[in-house]
């Protein structure tokens, strides 16, 4: 196996579930000390930490996540592919990451830095606190899942709860009672019709509808419910709440959650260009640099029981994120 697909699989052996990132830290960290990088261990919170890893500093960072979804799911390798959780989101981007910056600086370029955070998959505190760090790179190249293409932009997301407030009974004599349930069944079938933003680049503004909570019980009339939605935002998110309220004025509060704005990337010539709809860690990371996005593997297989990456698109990833930084510090040039 080649140190890519080696160092790939090294990380996917242990379980970095959110919260759980200390084994893998330390296998990045070790790695890299043993190749005479300077690291730098951030604590996030007891237990959590980010890896900073620099030489000579002032040019680009390759930066991703090493925390991933739960449950996990162990290694193997299987007709070319290499499974397992955290195969394309993020680890074997790590790896890839980390391997073509050590051919970088066995051929003397020292202005690479990486960043490895943790959290991403819950609130991003990583990220959050990775921007406190005196960073001097002038660009930044985030790893997610883009099929090995530069992705020209993101949508952003905007969490939001519609709540219904009634008020209990029991369910014998339901007219003693108000369902909370009944108006937010009919509140949601509408929201497919709101006339939401599009733009040229990211396209459509889209929702999900991903929880609902009502009632304590059967025979109890539900005097409270709630359905949590996620908005993938592709402007703006001022005039989407605009249209939110008056879709819910007078039958249901909203609660607004955390919001990661829509963005555009810096893409440069000889890659494929390609927007995604899901969110990344750039937006907190604003300290870091101009941001692009790219990382091999598919985003449609990333969190799934058959997360895999194709090993040829791994090995070809070294090769991209070293072309990538030297366009980068080319053009800086």
């Amino acid at each position: 196996m080649s140190d890519v697909i080696a160092l790939a699989t090294e990380l996917l052996s242990v379980d970095s579930s959110t919260g759980r990132e200390r084994e893998a830290v330390e296998i990045v960290a070790r790695w890299l000390i043993a190749r005479g990088w300077n690291v730098t261990l951030q604590e996030v919170e007891p237990g959590r930490s980010n890896l900073w890893a620099t030489r000579a500093g002032g040019g680009v960072t390759l930066s991703t996540h090493l925390d991933t979804v739960p449950p996990y799911i162990a290694p193997r390798v299987h007709d070319g592919r290499l499974y397992g959780r955290g195969a394309c989101d993020a680890k074997g981007i790590a790896a890839a990451m980390i391997v073509a910056a050590q051919q970088l600086a066995e051929q003397g370029e020292d202005r690479v830095d990486l960043l490895f955070v943790v959290g991403e998959e819950k609130g991003s505190p990583g990220a959050r606190a990775a921007n406190r760090l005196p960073a001097t790179s002038r660009w930044l190249v985030n790893g997610e899942p883009t099929e090995s293409r530069l992705a020209s932009g993101a949508k952003g997301a905007q969490r939001v709860i519609v709540r219904v407030r009634g008020r209990e009974a029991h369910s014998a004599y339901p007219e003693l009672g108000t369902s909370a349930l009944d108006p937010l069944l009919e509140l949601l079938p509408q929201v497919r019709g709101l006339p939401l933003p599009v733009d040229p680049v990211l396209g459509a503004t889209t929702s999900n509808i991903g929880v609902l909570r009502a009632g304590t019980e059967a025979n109890i009339v539900p005097g409270l419910a709630e359905a949590e939605l996620m908005i993938r935002l592709v402007g703006d998110v001022a005039p989407v709440r605009a249209i939110f309220e008056q879709w819910a004025q007078g039958r249901a509060e909203l609660e607004w959650g955390s919001h990661i704005p829509a963005q555009h990337f810096h893409v440069i010539p000889g890659f494929e260009v390609a927007p995604v709809a899901y969110t990344s860690d750039i937006p907190l990371l604003d300290r870091w640099g101009t941001p692009l996005l790219f990382g091999p593997g598919s985003i449609h297989v990333a969190h799934t029981p058959e997360e895999h990456i194709v090993l040829d698109e791994l090995r070809s990833a070294v090769d991209a994120y070293v072309r990538i930084v030297r366009h980068l510090l080319a053009e800086e040039a």
